[in-house]
């Protein structure tokens, strides 16, 4: 029973050092066998494994009147089950995708509003939407905008800044 505590116990302590070092052993062994083992060999699922084997064994042992090999065998099949899932649930993370970062270029072409305003050749503030996200810009225009006037960006000056004119409809 205590050599199973001890591989439960171990398993945590390997999934805690998986969180520390992170992708160890992918790198040392990404290549092998032309990536056969693409995932299998990371320390999440080793920690799984490892813990599930021994905490399971654990429980078999002190729970039923089996032998040892008999707990052996079901914290290895319990092992196998968790480092399956972990190995599967990695993939999942690991496949999903975010929306690229907006940048400042991307301003261009988009309409906001004056909410401070623009005299000529001088700066006021205009919100647009960026990402999402309302932002609040300084803005610049060659000729005097009003409060309130619908603008479209023409170019961005900076990251806080940006070039404008009003939509002529």
């Amino acid at each position: 029973m205590t050599l199973f505590l001890g591989l439960g116990i171990a398993g945590v302590a390997l999934l805690t050092l998986s969180l520390i070092f992170d992708g160890i052993l992918e790198g040392l062994f990404g290549g092998l066998l032309g990536g056969l083992f693409d995932g299998l060999l990371s320390l999440p699922v080793i920690a799984g494994f490892v813990s599930m084997l021994g905490f399971g064994g654990a429980i078999v042992l002190g729970t039923t009147g089996a032998g040892t090999a008999v707990a052996i065998a079901a914290g290895g099949g319990a092992g196998l089950v968790a480092a399956w899932l972990t190995w599967k649930f990695s993939q999942a993370l690991m496949r999903d995708q975010t929306n690229a970062t907006p940048r400042d270029d991307d301003l261009v072409g988009t309409s906001g509003s004056v909410v401070t305003p623009i005299p000529a050749g001088g700066y006021g503030e205009v919100l647009l939407q960026l990402g999402g996200h309302t932002v609040k810009l300084s803005a610049k225009s060659l000729t005097p905008v009003a409060r309130g006037t619908e603008i479209w960006v023409e170019a961005t000056l900076s990251s806080s800044s940006v070039s404008v004119r009003p939509v002529e409809r």
